[in-house]
């Protein structure tokens, strides 16, 4: 099983920059998107939809052309979810979950607070209130795979400029905090570190000055699996090439 997870930054905008020309050529079985920008009406037809695949939608309905996420998958999910319970994180189109028998796969896009605080504000209350959910979604016995863009780096390794991002949105100690404790206090297992254990790749560059060319990046773009999942990681790649968005697509392969 191949599961892409890609922040679009605008999937109009990708697909313009031959993004599923690529992924066509993938041999994927599922592709998380977040950040689709759009409404599922402005993503039909078959510029946006690679032969073979089957496509389910969460839009923003607070404001058109934010946010958005997606899941493309060849097999008809059993069911589709888009909605936790909370309008405010809701509303923003940031979850979606596809169930294929007793596996979950979600592409979830976490707030980001770099705008300032009153959005830092709300990443912290996201935190909060999903850190009891996904301990659910661990005591339940499903597989989950969580994919998406967690705006939040883990560790020095994930990032080029450590010292001087920790007063920043997004490598704050208490966001690392939040999400290492996922993984070493609660057992979430990140794909990319479990077969990369010292690599220092990343997922996300600023579009200021030439922090691509120079690979001044971020790893906030993750594949977290529930333990039962762990022994069927095989293979991990992230996408620098060609260039479709400021994030790369970042492709697990599991058993």
């Amino acid at each position: 099983m191949r599961i892409i997870s890609f922040n679009a930054n605008g999937l109009r905008s990708a697909a313009s920059k031959g993004f599923f020309d690529w992924f066509g050529q993938q041999d994927a079985d599922l592709l998380c998107v977040q950040e689709t920008k759009a409404q599922e009406h402005q993503l039909a037809g078959p510029g946006f939809l690679p032969e073979g695949y089957k496509a389910w939608f969460r839009d923003a309905s607070t404001k058109k052309g934010y946010s958005g996420v997606a899941i493309y998958a060849r097999r008809e999910p059993d069911e589709v979810r888009t909605a936790l319970g909370w309008d405010a994180f809701d509303e923003e189109g940031r979850y979606v979950e596809a169930r294929f028998g007793n596996l979950s796969v979600v592409s979830f896009y976490i707030p980001s607070g770099s705008s300032g605080e009153l959005r830092q504000g709300f990443k912290f209350e996201v935190m909060d209130w999903l850190r009891p959910i996904l301990d659910g979604w661990l005591a339940s016995g499903r597989d989950y795979v969580l994919c998406g863009d967690w705006n939040i780096v883990r560790s020095e390794l994930d990032i080029r400029n450590w010292k001087s991002n920790q007063k920043n949105s997004g490598c704050l100690p208490p966001e690392r905090d939040w999400l290492n404790g996922l993984c070493h206090g609660r057992g979430w297992v990140d794909a990319y570190r479990h077969l990369h254990a010292a690599g220092q790749d990343y997922t996300w560059w600023s579009n200021r000055g030439a922090a691509r060319a120079n690979n001044v990046g971020w790893r906030i773009d993750y594949q977290f699996v529930t333990p039962s999942l762990r022994e069927r990681l095989r293979a991990c790649s992230i996408a620098t090439t060609p260039r479709f968005s400021d994030h790369a697509p970042f492709t697990v392969d599991y058993a």
